[in-house]
């Protein structure tokens, strides 16, 4: 094992060693040799070194360097040196993180990571949380718990009885709500189009104004952070006037979340402990591996309501928290691991320097570009820039040339009826030269493109 695992390491490092000088997206060549792979399981057993080697020589060079600092496609960050060193540690672990007597390590990491978590955030005292595998397992579990409560204040147990004749619950969401809470209340049977849409302002967020009148079960769903501009709903005037109709108010907070940790940026997220419950990716802003997502439900009674489980092998009465009274799943990895690695290594400080040097990259993408004759479409409040070259499909096939370039990559969108190049700044590893060095190939892309 032990040669295997040093074998491993050396590899790995090459890899990430590699990353500021390689090309961002895989070559077609590489992708090509993805072929080599198609071959029927073999019969007998293969040395372990082996199949490492086969592994490291025809899929590393098929990857995205999203682990890079020139990554600004979709909002991914990629993994702080502690976090990926952690998830190595916990990957040799090998813990169910499940039940706090078997695996009390790791169940006693996550209880203390999620107090720091509800710390920087300033969530309400008592709030409890559960680890997952990314926003949408967030969004669907926080959402769980509140359809839940709203169900129960109606006098309907949703888990024992389902929805089947249950009092109809209202879903309020705003204009751009984003994919995962669809998909999320899809799962929940609340309905991908039984919702009621809320307009939004010329930068997505919702208008507070405009919010239905609220009666009997609600569930009212947030952004913090609009995937496309980075805006943010008006959280503490929604949660005044939904609250006081007795809805239960969601945060999605994948990437906008992690504002709070900066002084210069919490004031976007002004009011958000008002909530009943939040969702965020660690994945994302924190810069852990691969997957690891966070909910969090101001009640912790309805959380376990929701997700608690029985069974004859499993303890009836717990002395500590059991992770899986509180997560949609029964068995899952240790994921607090990395979580507190980062937070332990960055520290707050840290944290908050690592989230405003991103802010600062992407107002840098912004101003350079706008001055270089390019359209910014967005008021840039975050991490998150838009920008137009024209007609859509020049800026289509510009974004085209910037991918095939291999320089950065970013992504196209579609906002509001403009056809845009999204860029997010997330990774704790992008410099101000990753940032200039980008700049430069977009706009040779852009005087490339007739």
């Amino acid at each position: 094992m032990k040669p295997l695992l040093e074998n491993v390491a050396r590899r790995a490092a090459e890899y990430l060693a590699s990353l500021p000088e390689r090309r961002v997206a895989p070559t077609p060549d590489a992708v090509r040799r993805l072929s080599a792979l198609d071959v029927p399981l073999q019969h007998e057993p293969r040395e372990p070194a082996l199949v490492l080697a086969e592994l490291d020589d025809l899929v590393t060079p098929a990857t995205m360097a999203m682990a890079g600092p020139r990554f600004f496609g979709f909002v991914i960050g990629g993994s702080l040196p502690a976090a990926l060193a952690a998830n190595w540690l916990a990957g040799a672990w090998d813990q169910n993180t499940g039940m706090y007597s078997i695996t009390p390590g790791v169940a006693h990491l996550e209880q203390v990571v999620l107090r720091w978590l509800n710390d920087l955030f300033g969530l309400p005292p008592g709030t409890t949380g559960a680890f997952v595998t990314g926003a949408t397992m967030a969004n669907f579990t926080a959402l769980a718990a509140a359809r839940h409560a709203v169900l129960q204040r109606a006098g309907w147990n949703v888990e024992a009885d389902g929805l089947f004749g249950a009092p109809p619950v209202t879903v309020v969401v705003g204009e751009e709500v984003h994919v995962t809470v669809q998909k999320a209340l899809g799962m929940l049977g609340l309905g991908r189009n039984r919702v009621v849409r809320v307009p939004v302002d010329a930068q997505g967020r919702m208008r507070a104004g405009e919010l239905p009148r609220i009666a009997g079960p609600t569930i009212l769903c947030m952004q913090a952070g609009n995937v496309n501009s980075g805006a943010f709903d008006p959280i503490a005037e929604v949660c005044e006037r939904a609250q006081q109709a007795g809805a239960w108010v969601h945060v999605d907070g994948a990437f906008g979340l992690w504002a709070k940790a900066s002084p210069r940026y919490a004031h976007l997220v002004q009011g958000v402990e008002r909530a009943d419950s939040w969702s965020t990716d660690a994945h994302k802003w924190l810069n852990v591996p691969y997957d690891c997502g966070i909910a969090f439900v101001r009640d912790p009674h309805a959380l376990a309501a929701a997700m608690a489980i029985q069974a004859a092998y499993i303890p009836s009465v717990a002395t500590e928290r059991n992770p899986f009274d509180y997560t949609p799943e029964f068995s899952r990895r240790a994921r607090g691991a990395e979580v507190w690695a980062a937070l332990r290594s960055l520290g707050r400080r840290g944290l908050a320097a690592m989230i405003e040097r991103d802010c600062a990259a992407a107002r840098r993408f912004a101003e350079r570009l706008g001055a270089a004759g390019c359209e910014i479409l967005n008021d840039v409040v975050l991490n998150q820039v838009l920008v137009s070259f024209g007609e859509p499909d020049r800026t289509n096939r510009v974004i085209a040339a910037i991918q095939a370039d291999g320089t950065c990559w970013t992504g196209g969108t579609v906002w509001q009826g403009r056809t845009a190049m999204r860029i997010s700044v997330c990774s704790w590893a992008t410099t101000e030269a990753d940032v200039d060095v980008s700049i430069a190939a977009m706009l040779r892309a852009r005087d490339q493109v007739i």
